[in-house]
């Protein structure tokens, strides 16, 4: 089984600004949801604990599990480039993210997918013959990626329709594909 978190809140979070990789760390609220989430999963024996390199997401995971976690690059939040740390309501959009014609250093949509696509591929290859609980840490996007791995990539492409709010979690079952 596979259970995928969102980081609790930061300021960011609170004040309504995009985050990407110049976030912050967990606010009082994110610590309180982080320690919520652990309430919720403590029956779970984790084995294998993965996290973006955010420290919003390390921290999110560390406290849910008591575990050390790997760190991925693959599972970095979308680079928002420009926008990072702009108030949502006044950023350019084009569609789910930010016009990267309007801001430089925005991510290729199809790239992000990509990273976390191959990781899960890899996970799935690695472990999904298994009978362990694995989680990962991650952020909005990666949460979104995840479930899209799962429920296939929908047709208007907005892959959020499947992620966390700030300290919630999803599970699946992870098995090889055929």
């Amino acid at each position: 089984m596979i259970y995928v978190i969102r980081h609790g809140q930061t300021d960011r979070n609170k004040e309504g600004r995009l985050q990407g990789r110049n976030g912050l760390p967990l606010n009082e609220a994110g610590l309180r949801q982080a320690w919520d989430l652990k309430h919720q999963l403590s029956h779970i024996n984790f084995d294998y604990v993965f996290s973006s390199p955010q420290e919003r997401a390390i921290q999110t995971a560390e406290i849910v599990t008591a575990m050390s976690c790997k760190v991925d690059t693959r599972l970095d939040v979308y680079d928002l480039g420009e926008a990072d740390g702009l108030i949502k309501s006044e950023v350019i959009m084009n569609g789910p993210l930010p016009d990267s014609s309007c801001y430089d250093g925005v991510e290729d949509a199809e790239s992000y997918m990509t990273r976390v696509l191959h990781f899960m591929e890899e996970l799935t290859a690695l472990h999904g013959g298994e009978d362990k609980h694995i989680l990962i840490s991650g952020h909005r996007c990666t949460t979104g990626a995840i479930g899209a791995y799962f429920h296939g990539i929908p047709k208007d492409q907005n892959i959020l329709r499947f992620s966390s709010n700030n300290g919630e979690f999803k599970q699946y079952e992870l098995h090889v594909r055929s």
